[in-house]
């Protein structure tokens, strides 16, 4: 125990063994960013379309009047910029970085924005990554941002972790495919948001189902969806299903994700905007 301790862990300063109050572990954002809500997108495998949610649920909330923002917290496999055609480097002044913006006003900050070549490997270890995310938060000017969405890696590992503890994240969203394995590994994206004390806000099953251009049948190609029994199991209200098209792969490529009808999405946004305390659809 520190000599100079009070006995009061609540408003000690001292660091000592003896302490029991929690201690906030947030990173203080940038002096120019003024941001009300982060909602962190978040799935246990990769490949399962985390980051073309993210991009959709900020382009749905951007269209209902929100200011949207998305931080990719993906270092080693970002993708966010070329959904939206972005490919010039970020600049900045002495107050820090400014963010990329889309056509519709969606700010963005990713590494891609900042290597020579968007190609370039990203060689780091896990405290360096989880460094820059930081520094993504602390040292980008947002600006004002009603909604920004965290894509993340992912897992379970250090930058998830590192996100859950630096930011305030106020809730969420976990995307999955229908395979019963990443069944299994979406309970434990959400036993982590959960020992986090962080809200799972809904489900997202990407590539649920086929429809048949012909008649319309919508056809399960990965096998029967478990998701609504894993959010009833968790006590998870708001489930999505996003069909494979084609046509949402072609748009990223061009980077014209702004151009997609996320009708399929409106429960999330929905919710979000409950979050908010905004009006829904």
């Amino acid at each position: 125990m520190s000599e100079e301790c009070t006995h009061n862990c609540s408003t000690c300063s001292s660091n000592c063994a003896s302490r029991t109050a929690p201690q906030d572990l947030h990173e203080k954002p940038n002096a120019g960013s003024h941001i009300k809500k982060v909602i962190a997108v978040a799935s246990g495998k990769g490949g399962v379309g985390k980051s073309f949610v993210t991009s959709m649920l900020a382009v749905m909330l951007n269209k209902k009047g929100y200011k949207t923002a998305i931080l990719d917290a993906d270092i080693t496999g970002p993708s966010i910029p070329r959904s939206f055609g972005l490919s010039e480097h970020v600049g900045g002044n002495d107050d820090g970085i400014l963010p990329a913006e889309t056509e519709t006003g969606i700010k963005v900050m990713s590494l891609n924005l900042l290597l020579e070549n968007t190609t370039d490997p990203v060689v780091w270890r896990g405290p360096v990554i989880a460094g820059a995310v930081k520094q993504f938060w602390t040292d980008v000017i947002w600006g004002d941002v009603d909604f920004m969405f965290v894509d993340m890696p992912p897992g379970t590992g250090d930058v998830p972790l590192t996100v859950f503890q630096s930011l305030p994240v106020d809730g969420v969203i976990v995307v999955a495919s229908p395979q019963e394995l990443v069944g299994m590994i979406v309970e434990k994206a959400v036993k982590m948001a959960n020992m986090m004390n962080i809200p799972v806000l809904g489900f997202v099953e990407n590539m649920s189902y086929l429809e048949c251009p012909d008649c319309g049948k919508k056809i399960e190609v990965f096998g029967k969806s478990r998701i609504a029994e894993i959010a009833k199991a968790y006590d998870v209200k708001t489930i999505t299903k996003i069909p494979i098209s084609s046509d949402f792969a072609a748009a990223c490529d061009e980077g014209k994700a702004e151009t997609i009808d996320g009708f399929w999405l409106g429960s999330q946004v929905n919710a979000l905007a409950q979050l908010a305390g905004g009006k829904t659809c």
